[in-house]
């Protein structure tokens, strides 16, 4: 029976609230579900801040049933009595012979402590909470993380930290650099830091007790037993964006929430979002790229957020891998070539095809270069006079030709510019669209939002500086530490990061590259419950008046079309 008197699942048993000390002495609170016989199984683990009492439905109602409209095989085999959000469901995994473990992290939900997260006190409880799993009796002595979002960028930061008993990570829909995936695109603050803590994680911090949500399967308070005042509660947290928009360059507070990819030694695999411009796609792909592990593999996919972690295809993916590196299966994985692309098509259409390597090995990296006359993409450069744009209004917009066979990209996309502002800065947003033979654009479902375009890319001009040693051809670097301010009327060099994206273009369609001075938006969506407005970049906007003062950004820019460095768009032309 559960904690409520409620009967458990055959062949499964629960233990909650289980108590783990961590080494300054604090102890986390966890549940353990766990196969009814007695063994030795392998463990998989997961730490965040969203309540392990909390239920899927109870806290995202809206996601819950359009998970469940979209793919009904996400509730076979399952009464979705335990299913957490972003987490793996205990009824699927527990019956193949896994031990599932949820731990709420420090000041979060039944866990006490100074709330602050993704900190490195957290990474270092996270460690704690491995080890731990790692030498229980019900233990094989391995263990495997697994989640999306908060509970996939956390696991890069742990096992930089090379905790012993780790040994393989799944990090779905996560990011890596708490500056650029995060908190500040291109140097432009994300207001998405502010409202993602209000909602999903400041309202499940200890000590709102009975304030806060209830556990259906115990009937504890999802938030601890206790109730705190909101002085003491706000005093036990830290608000990231409050930090974001005070710590403009990159630096220390930062950097202890931006592993050494290098350490990572484990296998991993890492599932990213063609759709997750703003936080759900460049982390996972440079996670692939730089972590030092000799076995590892991606996969990129499209929809929504949640979705494919759930369906069918998904949970035997992660089975299948954890089956490989926690108990030593020959099931097929270490056969699979490294990448896996969706391949992106026009209506939600995705082609699955395994490469060798990431970027493709056979990436034919094509300049499109801007031309002001004609206002397209041309493989042959075009000189003119500067054109200007209000930062406010609508901006430029340069179109490749339609052809009449199909044209694939994936992968990197790259904006050359050369700019010049009547102010002593600029912030760019560049945005690739897609437009079908009537000109409209076509969206796509993304991550965060149901209408996103092809690709989304930012920069502040003061900002421009590269990292040599990081910065590829097809994918700029930008160091983010010492800002050089603009001379009003003076042009500079731009080179700006579109993150990973896939397109096929049927005959007919264009691409569209956009340079504006604000956020892209289109005609928006409505969802039940949604919690933001949706305007095709979901809740990552950069419109805080203290970050972009109408003064210096409120203003007017030119592009320029000098010979010696003529704009361009690099794609990732895909034979």
């Amino acid at each position: 029976m559960s904690a409520s008197g409620q009967p458990v699942p055959a062949g499964m048993r629960i233990d909650w609230d289980v108590e783990i000390q961590v080494r300054d002495g604090l102890v986390l609170r966890a549940d353990v579900f766990r196969p009814d016989t007695d063994g030795q199984y392998p463990v998989v683990l997961s730490m965040g801040p969203y309540g392990k009492g909390l239920h899927f439905e109870d806290g995202y109602a809206s996601a819950w049933q359009r998970m469940h409209d979209a793919y009904p095989e996400v509730g076979v085999g399952t009464s979705g009595r335990y299913q957490n959000w972003e987490l793996a469901d205990p009824e699927k995994w527990i019956p193949d012979g896994f031990i599932l473990v949820r731990v709420d992290s420090r000041g979060a939900a039944r866990s006490p402590g100074y709330l602050d997260i993704l900190s490195l006190i957290e990474a270092h409880d996270y460690y704690d909470a491995i080890e731990w799993a790692g030498v229980q009796p019900w233990s094989n002595g391995r263990v495997g993380l697994l989640g999306i979002s908060y509970y996939a960028i956390n696991q890069w930061q742990v096992a930089a930290l090379q905790p012993p008993h780790l040994h393989a990570i799944c990090v779905w829909e996560g990011a890596v650099d708490f500056y650029r995936d995060i908190s500040r695109h291109g140097g432009i603050l994300c207001e998405f830091l502010g409202g993602w803590f209000e909602r999903q994680v400041a309202s499940n911090q200890h000590g709102l007790g009975s304030r806060g949500g209830v556990d259906r399967n115990t009937g504890y308070f999802v938030s601890g037993d206790v109730d705190f005042p909101d002085e003491l509660l706000e005093q036990n947290r830290r608000n990231p964006l409050d930090v974001a928009r005070d710590k403009t360059l990159d630096g220390q507070f930062y950097d202890e929430r931006t592993p050494d990819l290098s350490r990572v030694q484990v296998p991993l695999l890492t599932a990213g979002n063609w759709g997750g411009q703003g936080l759900h796609n460049r982390g996972n792909v440079e996670g692939f790229m730089l972590a030092g592990s000799q076995h590892k593999w991606l996969e990129m996919h499209g929809d929504n957020h949640f979705s494919p972690f759930y369906t069918d295809r998904g949970v035997a993916m992660q089975k299948q891998f954890f089956g490989t590196f926690l108990r030593d299966e020959d099931n097929g994985w270490m056969d699979r070539p490294p990448v896996e692309l969706l391949v992106r098509h026009p209506g939600e259409k995705f082609v699955s095809r395994f490469e060798t390597a990431w970027p493709p090995e056979r990436t034919q990296w094509t300049k499109f270069h801007l031309n002001p006359q004609t206002r397209e993409l041309d493989t042959t450069p075009a000189t003119g006079e500067p054109v200007g744009y209000h930062t406010l209004g609508e901006g430029l917009r340069f179109t490749l030709p339609p052809t009449d066979v199909d044209r694939e990209f994936s992968g990197h996309v790259t904006v050359r510019l050369r700019v010049s502002s009547q102010t002593s800065d600029a912030d760019i947003f560049v945005v690739l669209r897609l437009l079908d033979p009537k000109g409209d654009e076509v969206t796509f479902i993304g991550s965060n939002d149901p209408k996103v375009p092809v690709g989304l890319g930012w920069l502040r001009a003061s900002h421009r500086a590269l990292d040599p040693q990081r910065t590829t051809p097809f994918r700029p670097f930008h160091r983010h530490d010492l800002p050089e301010p603009l001379v009003p009327g003076e042009p500079v060099d731009l080179d700006i990061e579109i993150w990973p994206t896939s397109i096929v273009v049927p005959p007919g369609y264009t691409l569209e590259l956009a340079i504006q001075g604000h956020d892209y938006a289109n005609s928006g969506s409505t969802l039940a419950n949604q919690p933001y407005a949706m305007s095709g970049v979901g809740p990552f906007l950069h419109a805080d008046e203290t970050d972009r003062p109408a003064e210096i950004f409120d203003t007017t820019v030119h592009l320029h079309f000098d010979a010696d460095e003529p704009p361009y768009l690099l794609l990732p032309f895909i034979e």
